[in-house]
């Protein structure tokens, strides 16, 4: 296996951890939120209502109920091929919150490996990228992204490249392959925000977005 330093601009990086930074309170607020309808149910009744509404509550939580899917599409003054290269390499730029918070990127046969640490180091996942580029009818140049978490399909990317002439352009169509339950909520409010500002960082401009997170 060969491993690599993540070599990604400064900029990326800062984006990345002014996101960790607004992430990890947000989802510390869903468990505070729902520990203060507990007490308030409890306050107002008894016991046993208020477990009831608090096991609602954690099983809406946890619940994989929710699925995120959309379009965006961007602008870059590189080439086709470097795009290309930046698609396929082990650090692509619309996985820059995946990759970007990783301990360690590797590569293995085609395959780029992003092992995570979360929880203080008492939790950790490895998250895997294959890609595949071919042609579409048009001739346009089309890379796919497979990404999974600890071998469990978690999200597909597809970027459709062309030369406008003046700007290359990118159209990308993500799905996800898993879903998420209510404590996600906060998290979603605010990932395009950064996502969007990583791209930037790595010369891609995002022109257009479409996103729905929802049942």
């Amino acid at each position: 296996m060969h491993s690599t330093n993540l070599s990604a601009s400064k900029e990326v990086h800062e984006v990345v951890q002014q996101y960790l930074r607004r992430e990890r309170p947000l989802n510390a607020l869903v468990v505070v939120f729902s520990v203060l309808i507990f007490l308030g149910v409890y306050s107002l009744t008894s016991l046993l209502p208020a477990v009831l509404v608090g096991g609602t509550l954690l099983v809406g939580m946890r619940l994989p109920i929710l699925q995120s899917n959309g379009t965006f599409q961007l602008r870059t003054e590189e080439r086709v091929d470097t795009v290309i290269d930046d698609f396929t390499g082990p650090t692509p730029p619309v996985l820059a919150l995946q990759w970007g918070v990783a301990d360690e990127v590797s590569v293995e046969g085609g395959t780029a490996s992003y092992a995570v640490s979360y929880l203080f180091g008492l939790r950790a996942a490895d998250v895997t990228v294959r890609t595949e580029t071919y042609s579409n009818p048009d001739g346009d140049k089309m890379v796919e992204l497979e990404v999974t978490t600890d071998g469990q399909d978690w999200a597909t990317y597809t970027a459709t490249i062309n030369d406008t002439g003046e700007q290359t352009a990118i159209t990308v169509t993500y799905n996800s392959d898993r879903r998420f339950g209510l404590r996600r909520v906060p998290q979603q409010l605010i990932v395009n925000q950064y996502r969007d500002d990583a791209l930037s960082a790595q010369g891609y401009s995002v022109v257009a977005r479409d996103s729905h997170f929802g049942f």
